[in-house]
């Protein structure tokens, strides 16, 4: 028998420790009564009443193989399929499917994934745990796509179709997790069968084909995407999923992000290769004997006491006395991150969620909420032997952040190799020029619409409504700009997302936005400390069904979820 946890709320079986089901399997909290996190200031706490282990830090190296994915490598072209027609939801819904085998263009690079069983190590004083993988790999392998509208010099632009493969275990002893999945590529733009819609799972021993065309948003140049992410967005199961395991980075290129530092101008020569280097930020918690725990109760947004980068506990990365090009995501739960580096010296962000911003910005610190990207330059030059990216605000519950604490938790460790490197990499004073924005579109505006995002009966609304498949949010129209107010309610933070295009941030409570959400976004957070109500402005250029959501992914789980229908 499956129960949702909406289910064991509405039956009020949920107790302050355990719930039991029946035909005795039990649901519990995290384990308690364990010798200390070692954590630092600003990570303590959960709700959980239990601390990690302890466990020594800067002793894993990141690097290729360990904490660094692999590229994802295209297979031989194979016959598309109908998607499978008998996968149930946890919820006992049916899921959604397309009907017959999916047409794709010549050229079409073709990947199979599987979605399997790994064993991972955190950290060598913990023991392995069996988490779940694309490909058996945490993060999952990076994909890196070539515009087809605007493709690198001397590249063919590459249309995607992937097959993700369900190997997941249906009766898997970690009781963390569903193996029934739905595959989102965040930020992407992609059509509607193609976006992850949460009903569109498919079970263990099933596949799903997904076409990616790898344009860019109506076709406009400032549309073309940087750092984007792929995870599991299956109804009500998203939490457990991605904190399990499930999400990797799909990153993109065009003709003037090229990929290749020695590209002469209009390339932007942003540094590339080694020196590109995606950095997922998550928390975790573990119990006395260092086995990864979830706590399945808690719908305020799960919050773990040991870091990860990449999947490695404060790991370290060994760096060469030049530019770096890191892009920074929150993988988290429901943590929000004040990023630093402890040498005092300035990130120059280049991006924001999935695209380059117009022109390069230095700013000491970035506060980062779950699913958003930061894509930033840093230049180890003239660095002493070591540094650190450190997170300053502290966050004991899902609720939302607390203080800035000093001198925080360092995340990652930067050690310097010492020696003069040639550097052919620049950070030009032009990025990504925004030929169509809001002095072009506000005029057009006609529609407005505002999404209370709040709590009611212990779980999350969006207008007073929890998510049904059934209902409609909003019918805007195909390339009409509409601007979209969210609120927050109760004191709350909610990192807001919407699928299929992405936004211009024009206000926070009325006031100008800040520096790092001037450029284009798909993910904002509402609430706390950085604002009640957010203002955007956006355009649809695709039709169909599309969701929009709470990416606190517990919140998202209790239904903290909405859809819309862009019509012709």
């Amino acid at each position: 028998m499956k129960l949702t946890r909406r289910d064991l709320l509405r039956w009020g079986i949920v107790t302050g420790g355990a719930a039991m089901l029946p035909g005795g399997v039990r649901l519990s909290r995290a384990d308690s009564g364990s010798s200390g996190s070692g954590s630092g200031s600003s990570g303590s706490g959960s709700g959980s009443g239990s601390s990690s282990p302890r466990t020594t830090p800067f002793v894993v190296e990141l690097r290729p193989g360990q904490g660094i994915p692999p590229i994802a490598q295209p297979v031989t072209p194979f016959p598309t399929l109908p998607d499978p027609d008998d996968c149930v939801n946890v919820d006992g819904s049916t899921a959604y499917h397309v009907s017959g085998p999916r047409v794709v263009p010549a050229g079409t690079e073709f990947y199979r994934i599987h979605e399997e069983p790994v064993v991972h190590s955190f950290h060598p004083e913990l023991p392995p745990n069996v988490l779940w993988g694309y490909d058996g790999q945490i993060p999952g392998p990076t994909f890196v796509a070539y515009s087809t509208v605007y493709p690198p010099p001397g590249k063919a632009g590459t249309p995607h179709l992937i097959r993700f493969v369900n190997d997941l275990p249906e009766n898997d002893p970690v009781r963390i997790g569903e193996p029934i999945t739905a595959i989102h590529r965040h930020g992407g733009f992609q059509h509607a069968e193609d976006d992850g819609y949460p009903l569109d799972t498919f079970c263990e021993g099933q596949s799903r084909d997904y076409f990616f065309a790898n344009a860019p948003d109506a076709g406009l140049l400032q549309n073309e995407h940087a750092t984007n992410w792929y995870h599991d967005h299956a109804i009500d199961i998203t939490a457990e999923n991605v904190y399990r395991g499930l999400a990797g980075f799909y990153l993109y290129f065009n003709k003037l992000d090229t990929g290749n530092e020695t590209d002469p101008p209009p390339a932007l020569g942003l540094p590339s290769g080694e020196f590109d280097i995606g950095l997922v930020l998550q928390d975790r918690r573990f119990d006395r004997n260092g086995f990864l725990v979830y706590d399945s109760f808690d719908h305020n947004g799960f919050i773990g006491d040991k870091f990860c980068v990449n999947g490695l506990i404060q790991p370290y990365l060994k760096v060469k006395r030049r530019k770096y090009r890191f892009r920074i995501l929150n993988g988290s739960n429901a943590r929000v991150y004040q990023l630093y580096l402890s040498n005092g010296q300035s990130f120059i962000a280049i991006g924001t969620d999935s695209n380059l911003l117009e022109r390069p910005v230095a700013v000491k610190s970035i506060r980062i909420s779950p699913a958003e990207r930061v894509d930033v330059v840093i230049d180890f030059k003239d660095a002493s032997s070591e540094a650190f990216l450190v997170n300053r605000l502290q966050q004991t519950d899902g609720r939302k952040p607390d203080d800035l604490v000093s001198p925080g938790t360092p995340l990652l460790k930067f050690a310097v190799q010492n020696g003069a490197v040639n550097d052919p990499s620049r950070v030009p004073p032009v990025l990504l020029p925004v030929t169509l924005g809001p002095k072009q579109l506000l005029p057009q505006v006609k529609v407005q619409r505002r999404f209370k995002f709040d709590r009611s009966h212990g779980a999350w609304t969006v207008n007073g409504e929890f998510f049904d498949e059934n209902r409609i949010n909003a019918k805007p129209k195909l390339g009409v700009p509409e601007i979209w107010i969210f609120e927050s309610g109760g004191g709350w933070v909610h990192p807001i997302h919407t699928h299929l295009s992405e936004f211009f941030v024009l206000s926070r409570d009325g006031k100008s936005p800040p520096v790092l959400e001037q450029g284009r976004k798909e993910t904002v957070l509402i609430g706390g400390d950085v604002g009640r109500e957010v203002k955007v402005l956006i355009k649809f250029d695709d039709i169909g069904r599309f969701v929009f959501h709470c990416h606190n992914v517990e919140h998202e789980d209790m239904r903290m979820m909405g859809q819309f229908e862009v019509q012709s």
